[in-house]
């Protein structure tokens, strides 16, 4: 009987615990036990979402995600040795590092490995054909650009996990990256799926429409490229604006590079930079046209005022100023502008003031960021006024002692073409299909103020420094600039040049502002109006068909020849130090941004051709200013303009005959 007691106390206790142990199990810690299960029972599978699509304004595809796929393996149902030599072969790997690779997760205890992402479809072929079992597959997803370098600067790129590091890939990637899917698979003890269940489905990333024209786009960096290596530059950009909206229609930087491939040894270090918005650089003459927009603000100044530029040489404190032409006397602001003369742009300088100029500067938008949508965008430079020094008013007035971006440069130009307001860059039209509107645009100069300043820029491009940005069948208006570059570990300027060109057309009602910098280049052949203005003028001209735009004046039968005498180019060259804080790299004799070319005298505008015949006075009287540069070119004739409108008054009269050297002084009015 105790017999009987103690087995049955034994059994109760054996029951107990088993019911304790279960109880445990299924109660205590069923929710940790089941997570255990489920780790060696389940796989989760991550779905890769599709990267948004980046279209062009007109519906074109500049990048895109096309499928891929991606090899990996469990590194402990294999042979290492065997394997790697395999693998290494067909997917064109190297056999060390990729056995080195699997040796490290087989330590590891880990049971997956990617071998290689994003392999070809020719390499999937070649593994599937061997027919092993353990070679296993994961489709993805690829970035594509399917115009290779096209845009590159604007598109970016993006790294293994499709996630964007430059450009739009990356500023806006939470737009385009979307969100993955994931499927829980349940497998067998061997790793075989039984069962697959969808936990999300994945969301595809939002299709984002650009301002860029693939076709603008591709002319400027055709052109800028070809110029870079025809002036021997280090880097050249162009930006291309619509100046209402802030459309940018083109925005090329070279050197560039092809997104498709991710960066390789001994590649070029500025292909990658964005050099349109990203690396600053002194202006030079370009920046007279604010100079003088602000007087014609701030200053009783007209286009007619006449400026002292002291006979082409200033003296300042500690500095001495050289127009590059010497013997300028009184000349009209206009001529200031069109043979771009330094001391005269100093002289309008000085009765802006410190005051005014660093306002004006700070609202055409230098020393700030435009917003425009892309990564490291610098702001450029602009020294507080109590930073300034004794000369810094006259270097800024001829555009030194700040620094601007190419796409500074396109804002503010921007400004003059739409009547005077500020708008902002951009380069996002639509994000899905729902449209981006442009930023409110604000007011920086009365539109008086820009459409004289239109005028006097159309001069630059008749009879001053930028005749190469003519475009056939339209009016133009433009600046040139040719500042030197400055070597801080010298302390001195060189002999390298930033060549600018900053351009509208039409003037009769802006389409399209366009600017273009080449950087580094080297002697006469690398200032802005030899090398920067045939950049616009294809540039431009393109937009222009591209955006159907009417043409404002007649096309001439025969290509116009375009008359520029020797050195003429010279009147944007720029050299100057950086104001008193800077040791007076200068002597005397050397030669300063402005006037006209060496060898010219007097005061007026210089028209000339290769006849040395001296011709009868023509009648001049009811002519635009362009029809009579336009025929005193042709006939080999100087011409002293005055005023603005038609021709009433000309001195010789018309049938006089015309002594060599004398020139021709026409009233124009309205």
């Amino acid at each position: 009987m105790r017999r009987l007691v103690y087995l049955t106390v034994l059994a109760g206790l054996w029951g107990g615990a088993i019911f304790l142990k279960l109880f445990s199990l299924q109660v205590l810690h069923h929710q940790q036990y089941a997570r255990m299960a489920r780790g060696r029972q389940e796989l989760r599978i991550e779905i890769p979402a599709p990267r948004g699509t980046i279209f062009d304004r007109d519906g074109q595809p500049l990048a895109m995600s096309v499928p891929a796929e991606s090899v990996f393996i469990d590194p402990r149902k294999v042979d290492l040795e065997v394997a790697s030599g395999l693998l290494a072969g067909v997917l064109h790997l190297d056999r060390a590092q990729l056995y080195g690779s699997m040796k490290q997760a087989l330590e590891n205890h880990r049971g997956f490995l990617w071998i290689k992402r994003k392999i070809s479809p020719q390499e999937a072929a070649n593994l599937r054909a061997l027919h092993l079992r353990w070679i296993a597959f994961q489709r993805e997803s690829e970035r594509h650009y399917p115009n290779g370098p096209l845009a590159a600067h604007v598109l970016g790129s993006v790294d293994f996990e499709e996630r964007g590091n430059a450009g739009i890939e990356k500023s806006m990637d939470a737009v385009l990256r979307g969100e993955p899917g994931r499927i829980r698979l349940l497998t067998d003890v061997k790793r075989r799926g039984i069962e697959s269940q969808l936990v999300s489905e994945a969301r595809p990333g939002s299709s984002l429409t650009l301002t860029i024209d693939e076709r603008v786009q591709f002319m400027a960096e055709r052109d800028i490229a070809a110029a870079v290596e025809e002036h021997h530059a280090v880097s050249g950009s162009v930006v291309a604006m619509n100046p209402y909206t802030g459309d940018i229609l083109a925005l090329a930087s070279y050197p560039t590079y092809d997104p498709n491939k991710g960066p390789r040894p001994g590649e070029n270090r500025l292909a990658r930079m964005n050099h349109a918005v990203s690396v600053p650089f002194e202006p030079g003459s370009v920046y007279k046209v604010i100079t003088l927009s602000a007087a014609l603000e701030t200053t009783p100044l007209t286009p007619d005022s006449l400026i002292n530029c002291h006979g082409g040489v200033l003296r300042l404190p500690g500095r001495v100023i050289h127009d590059s032409h010497s013997g300028l006397g009184l000349i009209p602001m206009a001529i200031v502008l069109a043979k771009s003369s330094n001391i005269g742009a100093i002289m309008i300088g000085m009765q802006v003031g410190q005051q005014n100029m660093y306002r004006y500067m700070r609202a055409f938008g230098f020393g700030q960021r435009t917003g425009i949508q892309l990564p490291a965008e610098s702001p450029g430079k602009v020294r507080k006024l109590e930073y300034w020094g004794k000369t810094s008013l006259a270097s800024v007035s001829m555009g030194q002692e700040v620094s601007v971006t190419t796409v500074q440069l396109a804002q503010a130009a921007s400004v003059i073409a739409n009547g005077g307001m500020l708008v902002r860059p951009r380069l996002i039209l639509k994000k899905g299909d729902r449209p981006v509107p442009p930023a409110q645009p604000v007011r920086v100069v009365r539109p008086e103020t820009a459409i004289t300043m239109r005028q006097m820029m159309e001069g630059v491009v008749l009879f001053g420094t930028g005749r190469r940005a003519k475009v056939a069948g339209y009016s133009v208006g433009g600046k040139t600039g040719s500042a030197q570059i400055f070597d801080t570990a010298i302390g001195h300027y060189t002999h390298t040049y930033n060549g600018t060109f900053m351009g509208i057309a039409p003037l009769t009602n802006p389409a399209i502002v366009a600017v273009v910098t080449l950087n580094g280049t080297h002697g006469e052949g690398g200032f802005g109006g030899v090398a920067a203005a045939p950049v616009f003028q294809v540039v431009a001209g393109e937009a222009l068909r591209v955006l159907d735009v009417p043409k404002d004046l007649p096309e001439p039968e025969s290509p116009p020849k375009t008359l520029v005498a020797k050195n003429e180019d010279m009147d944007d060259l720029s050299i100057a130090d950086l104001g008193s804080n800077q040791p007076n790299i200068l002597e005397e004799g050397e030669n300063e941004d402005g006037g006209q070319g060496p060898g010219a005298s007097g005061q007026g505008v210089e028209v000339r051709s290769a006849s040395s015949q001296s011709p009868v006075v023509p009648n001049f009287r009811g002519m635009t200013m362009r029809a009579v540069l336009t025929e005193a070119a042709e006939k080999g004739i100087t011409i002293l303009p005055d005023g603005s409108g038609v021709a009433r008054l000309q001195d010789p009269p018309p049938g006089s005959a015309l002594h060599p050297g004398e020139r021709i002084r026409v009233r124009f009015a309205r």
